[in-house]
């Protein structure tokens, strides 16, 4: 079964989008999951099919669920919303210990309202 080219096009901008939200580089995912960069560049462009385990691998890399990944959802960040910059440039400025802690309370509070 094949997926629909529109789906496969969601899917790999979510990719995409999760990825530069994480900060992670094409070849610092492809790394972490065992395939090439070249691979992730072809999941980001729609021209690859993602297996179930690259899902699953995919979203807990980036924090996401695999529903998310998927598609579903309707809430989705305005890069260019001006409290989304402020918070990247806030977040930039701390120390990667403070940003692991922060992080974790982050996913703790979502984990809460699920």
């Amino acid at each position: 079964m094949t997926v629909p080219e529109s789906k496969r096009q969601i899917i790999a901008s979510r990719i995409r989008e999760a990825r530069r939200m994480a900060g992670l580089s094409q070849g610092q995912v492809a790394k972490m999951i065992g395939l090439h960069r070249p691979s992730v560049s072809e999941m980001e462009s729609g021209n690859r099919s993602v297996s179930a385990e690259e899902l699953a691998e995919l979203a807990d890399i980036f924090d996401v669920t695999i529903t998310w990944l998927l598609g579903e959802g309707a809430h989705q960040l305005d890069p260019h919303d001006d409290r989304l910059q402020l918070a990247a440039r806030e977040l930039q400025k701390l120390k990667p210990d403070d940003l692991n802690r922060l992080m974790s309370i982050l996913a703790s509070m979502r984990d809460q309202e699920q």
